[in-house]
């Protein structure tokens, strides 16, 4: 701040002043008719008289001019109060503005940190798809090698049963090919030996110490020994029959439990691809959804940047002059 000789010619200065100027002036002339009227020879009285009256014009203008001059002031404290309450509005504008922008700046960073986040949701639903896709390949090469062994219990199966039946089929042709004719001719050899065995017999019965007898003897422990033998091949093979039918019974079983769990497992795993698939796609229109969002954001924020930039700028231009010419006139009258 300046002197307060400077101060006066400031308030001087400012309109509304110039009062001060003619008071001075009509001093001045004053004093010089006082002079002149001395230097004239005007008696002391009429001077004594001419003075009192000027005093009292000029205590009376001089009144005049404080109520004028006080009256200016409260008009000038008025229009400071006014400013200052426009100011105290524009900085609440300001405040506000800034909130809001940062507000806006707050939503944009939201909304970019939502669609990072959904971008790695994205990424983590690939990698799960890819892995679900992956599982899905050895699944069906697992049904592939399920299905391949399948095929070759199957072909050992009707290979095995092939032979059974051509053996079955054997026995029944070479117990069908006997001829009525051959069996007669056989039973008649039989005979014949039956009737030369009866004799030999009957000689032997009467010699009981003969070949014949032991010979017979033995031929019937022989033959019952091939018949208990015959039997028990009889029953392996019965049990062993029955042993295959048991193991081709439950591989069929095994096959179609096996059959039926993969094509559970093909459903499933149909079932969440799909899922996945319907995921990834709502994921992608959230994802374009927010990135327009944020777009629209940015433009809005941008556009409000400038347009409330430049105006602000202007008015606080304006505001910062009235400001320090008000500061001066609030100095000066407080000096």
């Amino acid at each position: 701040m300046g002197s307060p000789t400077q101060n006066r010619n400031l308030l001087f200065s400012i309109p509304g002043t110039k009062k001060g100027e003619s008071k001075r002036g009509k001093r001045h002339r004053r004093m010089s008719g006082n002079k002149e009227m001395k230097s004239q020879g005007v008696p002391e009285e009429a001077l004594a008289n001419r003075g009192t009256s000027s005093l009292t014009a000029a205590v009376e203008q001089v009144a005049k001019q404080q109520q004028s001059q006080t009256s200016e002031i409260e008009k000038n404290k008025k229009v400071l109060f006014h400013l200052q309450d426009e100011l105290h509005e524009l900085e609440k504008q300001i405040a506000s503005v800034s909130t809001e922008t940062k507000e806006t700046e707050r939503q944009i960073y939201q909304q970019d940190a939502a669609i990072e986040n959904t971008k790695l949701q994205c990424g983590n639903l690939e990698t799960q798809i890819k892995s679900l896709h992956t599982e899905n390949v050895k699944l069906k090469f697992d049904i592939e090698e399920a299905q391949e062994d399948y095929e070759e219990h199957m072909i050992r199966y009707n290979e095995y049963y092939a032979k059974i039946k051509e053996h079955k089929d054997s026995l029944w042709e070479a117990g069908s090919k006997r001829s009525f004719m051959t069996t007669l001719h056989e039973k008649r050899d039989l005979v014949r030996k039956l009737k030369t065995m009866k004799e030999e017999l009957m000689q032997n019965l009467k010699n009981p110490e003969g070949n014949h007898i032991k010979q017979a003897q033995e031929d019937i422990i022989k033959l019952k020994a091939k018949i208990i033998a015959v039997k028990e091949s009889i029953i392996e093979k019965t049990f062993f029959l029955e042993e295959e039918e048991k193991t081709h019974e439950k591989l069929r079983k095994e096959i179609e439990v096996q059959h039926k769990r993969y094509n559970a497992i093909l459903k499933r795993l149909h079932c969440q691809v799909n899922k996945l698939q319907s995921n990834r796609r709502q994921w992608q229109s959230n994802i374009q959804q927010l990135e327009k969002t944020a777009a629209e954001l940015r433009k809005r924020l941008s556009a409000f940047k400038a347009t409330t930039s430049k105006r602000m700028i202007r008015q606080a231009t304006d505001w910062e002059k009235i400001l320090q010419k008000l500061h001066l006139i609030k100095d000066c009258y407080l000096k």
